[in-house]
């Protein structure tokens, strides 16, 4: 299945060589992105995958750094745990579902029962074959709530994340970063790159795609991840700054004694 997939089309790009200042001016587009989400009563959901070590967290921490923490919750998913495991799978997710105004950013998601309970075998046959029609639907009620959906997958070839788990292992400060897992997950790279092309031809839909980013190079995958976020959030959304209420105008002029511009 992986042979002549999406992931071998993959293209592994450099960012440009104004990276910072590119990286800077989305951080602050994103930002004024989620004012306008808050203001306005809308949500988003931006959900990555990708594989271990593929620069996920680095890419959350870019796109956070400049939003206002009030306004999103990022959520990491890990194993679930024994009360999780008696129920849907899909039951612990929805607690994290973000509120009217907000932003709810999933570092791994309910993709896992397709991906690695699929691959590892905490999933039957039955179960995770069936879970991609239970992911649309939930992803499009989503979508036609009017929730913003934004998917990304973040791909390094087997030579690059190797190149990262040495570097973690060989760092003090990194090595909580690894774990035995990471070693298992490797060792069936095949199966993994099998699950994620059914992944991507069953669940890459019209109103929930896909965005698969080449991330051997970190800050090309970073800049090409806030570029399709904000490209995605800002579609059909207002982003012109409102103007400024007349009541708020005219207490705000007598009680500090200032003219301001209407506008």
């Amino acid at each position: 299945m992986s042979k002549g997939g999406r992931l071998d089309k993959v293209e592994q790009l450099h960012a440009p060589k104004d990276s910072a200042k590119v990286e800077k001016a989305l951080q602050y587009r994103l930002s004024q992105i989620l004012i306008a989400y808050h203001r306005q009563k809308r949500r988003a959901i931006i959900l990555l995958e990708g594989w271990d070590a593929a620069g996920k967290g680095g890419l959350i921490k870019r796109l956070t750094s400049e939003l206002d923490p009030r306004f999103f919750e990022v959520v990491p998913i890990a194993a679930p745990n024994a009360v999780e495991r008696e129920q849907h799978y899909m039951v612990r997710f929805a607690q994290s579902l973000p509120a009217r105004g907000n932003w709810t950013i999933f570092d791994r998601s309910w993709y896992g029962r397709v991906l690695v309970e699929r691959v590892e075998g905490f999933a039957t046959r039955d179960e995770w074959k069936r879970a991609y029609d239970e992911i649309n639907a939930v992803e499009q009620a989503q979508v036609a709530d009017g929730t913003r959906l934004v998917k990304l997958f973040l791909h390094t070839t087997q030579e690059e994340q190797d190149e990262r788990l040495i570097d973690r292992l060989e760092q003090p400060w990194k090595r909580w970063k690894v774990s035995a897992e990471d070693f298992r997950n490797r060792s069936r790279r095949a199966d993994y790159l099998e699950a994620y092309e059914d992944m991507f031809e069953k669940t890459d839909t019209k109103h929930a795609p896909w965005h698969l980013i080449g991330a051997n190079h970190k800050k090309h995958a970073r800049i090409a991840g806030l570029q399709i976020i904000a490209d995605v959030l800002a579609e059909d959304v207002e982003l012109k700054d409102p103007e400024l209420d007349s009541d708020l105008r005219k207490l705000a002029e007598e009680e500090l004694g200032i003219r301001l511009d209407p506008q």
